[in-house]
């Protein structure tokens, strides 16, 4: 029974952060400003109807809950960067690290177009 009990607190405390945020703050760490600004760019490709709006807002819901916020933010910087010219920016074309990031994110948004349109 003990053993049970300290099998149980150890996989809680696992699953907790040493930030101290609980696994549903870690799923809604993005601000709504960030959500918005998404679905705001999501709908102007898609197009501008309230079907648009339901599949942008499902799209960054399932971004959220695969890339914590941080990652997503570092991910966007990354992908601007890539798009500026010259020798100061080409690090971020060629190192494995932003590759790596950038790859996480268009992940991150491949699962969330299956699931969402």
């Amino acid at each position: 029974m003990i053993r049970g009990t300290l099998s149980a607190l150890a996989i809680v405390a696992a699953a907790v952060p040493a930030s101290g945020q609980s696994i549903s703050e870690r799923l809604n760490d993005y601000p709504t400003e960030a959500r918005a600004d998404y679905v705001f760019g999501c709908m102007a490709t898609n197009g501008q109807s309230r079907a648009a709006l339901g599949k942008c807002a499902c799209s960054i819901d399932v971004i959220a809950s695969i890339l914590p916020y941080d990652k997503y933010v570092q991910a966007e910087t990354v992908l601007s960067l890539q798009q500026v010219g010259g020798e100061q920016t080409a690090m971020f074309k060629s190192a494995a690290v932003p590759r790596t990031m950038v790859a996480d994110l268009r992940r991150a948004q491949a699962e969330a177009e299956m699931l969402c349109f």
